[in-house]
């Protein structure tokens, strides 16, 4: 009770136990005049005639905080936070089951003895358990009755702080309370310094600049998903290491992100370690410490040893359509090359040389490349859809071959086929055997591809024609179709999709004997079915689908 002191050695009666070596009282002044037990608040005196019945009091819960302490640093702590601490009657903080408590142990100069304290300890942390839900079923069942605790302060009218390292709802235990209560008691969430600002600070480098993009990424994620997510973002900061360590230090390697990444080890704290994270030995790395991506812009890369050309594929339209690798070559590029479409679904980057050309230039493009990347610069050629379709591989590994580029590293990184991209807007038009053949004859003779569409016809495989028409082929559409009503039914469904992924996508499903070759145009692909593709309206007149079986009759 507020009003008389305690037994020295004991603390105030709280109505609910505490945690072994808690403190009792609830820390709110009580009426004037009268005392009270923390479990029992006293209902404001009222005048009221003898033998009538009182006025209900209305219940009065208490407040929820969810407190952002900041990284480590007392200092670091908010204005808002320390008051949060000082107004609450209840301090909760959670810990593993050594007992200790990093949030305590920040907001301990803010702790009165009369606060009363719940422990909030973890039944498991990374150990196996004999839960019958497994390691997650043990933590819900741990969060249930770690709310309970709380809501029985808070139906006793009392002011609970949850403290949390860092930022309450990033990355927070704070966050699996909040779940369970802000939605039955007045609750304010109050925002901390995180563990990725503080870790930019200490050592010094700006995480992003401009147009960059920051990824926050768990540690605990899949080694390839680790690097994938690596390999697509600008800047990175990845938290929980500990024992993941040695995955993460492998996925930075595979997104080649490791030369730039640094390590940072219980920012603003005691013990405080920083350096390249290359240089650290995995056994060291405690789970509180972040691996750091820092911005490209603020932190240029030194030049590269040797050049290297990697031929990459945008797929048919913009950046969704764009792999992780393929994401990561072009950050990696010094010297952006190809025809100047294509180049314009690239973001523009600080430091980096765009050359543009026209799209029939393609070997003399080959060899700049490789003429840049002799001279030490990493040199990205663009291509649309698959760069091996087609497309720019061909040019620069012809080139490549010749006895002047035999020693520049060329790569070819795949992309999203037009084919491909058409075939998923319809359906499954490509869901058995198929042929791929171009019908533009600038670069063959029309007699090559006409053999080659009655072979594919003949053998009833599905065709996907590349390069239709254009302003000055105007007859091959006509022609093609001609040479294919020889093999194929005049319903036989035919797919054109055009500019697909663009901002002028059409997808039109039409009949063989009906197809119109003003409708083709050198942006559009054809995929002809084959005598087993079909053509259905789902739904009442809705839309139309193509697919083609995987079982061919016997």
């Amino acid at each position: 009770m507020r009003s008389t002191p305690s037994e020295p050695g004991t603390t105030g009666t709280t109505g609910t136990p505490s945690e072994p070596g808690t403190t009792g009282t609830t820390g709110t002044p009580s009426e004037p005049g009268t005392t009270r037990t923390a479990g029992t608040p006293s209902a404001p005196a009222t005048a009221h005639t003898p033998g009538a019945s009182a006025p209900a009091a209305a219940p009065r819960t208490g407040r929820l905080y969810g407190v952002g302490l900041g990284p480590g640093d007392p200092e670091l702590m908010t204005l808002r936070a320390a008051r949060a601490i000082a107004e609450a009657d209840v301090v909760a903080y959670h810990c593993a089951r050594h007992g200790r408590s990093i949030a305590r142990s920040i907001a301990a100069p803010h702790l009165r003895p009369e606060h009363i304290e719940e422990r909030l300890m973890y039944p498991v942390t990374v150990e196996t358990t004999d839960h019958p839900g497994g390691y997650r079923g043990a933590l819900d069942d741990f969060y249930e009755e770690a709310a309970a605790r709380l809501a029985a302060h808070l139906d006793a009218g009392r002011t609970v702080a949850v403290l949390a390292e860092g930022d309450p709802f990033f990355y927070g235990s704070y966050q699996h309370m909040h779940k369970r209560l802000a939605h039955r008691y007045p609750t304010e969430v109050i925002p901390g310094v995180t563990s990725v600002s503080a870790a930019a600070a200490r050592l010094g480098t700006p995480l992003c600049e401009a147009e960059e993009v920051l990824t926050v990424i768990p540690g605990t994620l899949p080694e390839e998903e680790l690097a994938a997510r690596l390999a697509a973002t600008d800047s990175a900061v990845v938290m929980k290491l500990g024992r993941t360590f040695p995955a993460v230090r492998a996925a930075l390697e595979t997104s080649g992100r490791l030369a730039e990444a640094r390590y940072v080890e219980r920012a603003t704290m005691p013990g405080e370690r920083t350096g390249p994270l290359a240089d650290v030995d995995p056994g060291s790395v405690p789970y509180f410490s972040v691996a750091v991506v820092p911005s490209r812009i603020a932190t240029p890369r030194p030049p590269a040893a040797r050049g290297e050309v990697a031929v990459v594929g945008t797929g048919p339209a913009g950046p969704l359509w764009l792999t992780p690798e393929t994401r990561r070559a072009l950050a990696d590029a010094d010297e952006l090359v190809g025809y100047t479409t294509y180049l314009d679904r690239v973001p523009v980057r600080p430091g980096q040389t765009r050359h543009g050309s026209d799209n029939r230039v393609e070997s003399e493009r080959a060899e700049f490349a490789l003429d840049l990347a002799r001279r030490g610069r990493r040199v990205a050629v663009v291509s649309g859809g698959d760069p091996g379709v087609f497309a720019m591989a061909t040019a620069v590994l012809e080139a490549a071959s010749q006895d002047a580029y035999r020693d520049v590293p060329v790569r070819v990184l795949p992309g999203v086929t037009a084919a491909n991209a058409a075939a998923a807007r319809a359906g499954a038009p490509l869901g058995h055997d198929y042929a791929v053949v171009s019908l533009s004859d600038r670069l063959k003779p029309w007699e090559v591809i006409a053999e080659r569409l009655r072979a594919a016809a003949a053998a009833d495989l599905v065709l996907a024609l590349y390069n239709p028409g254009s302003r000055s082929r105007t007859w091959q559409v006509g022609k093609a179709r001609e040479l294919l009503l020889e093999h194929r039914a005049p319903d036989t469904p035919v797919v054109l999709g055009r500019d697909v992924g663009g901002p002028e996508e059409s997808v039109r499903i039409v009949r063989l004997g009906e197809l119109d070759p003003a409708l083709v145009d050198m942006r559009t692909i054809l995929l002809v079915g084959s005598s087993q593709t079909r053509s259905v309206r789902r739904g009442d007149g809705g839309e139309e689908i193509v697919w083609t079986p995987r079982r061919y009759p016997e």
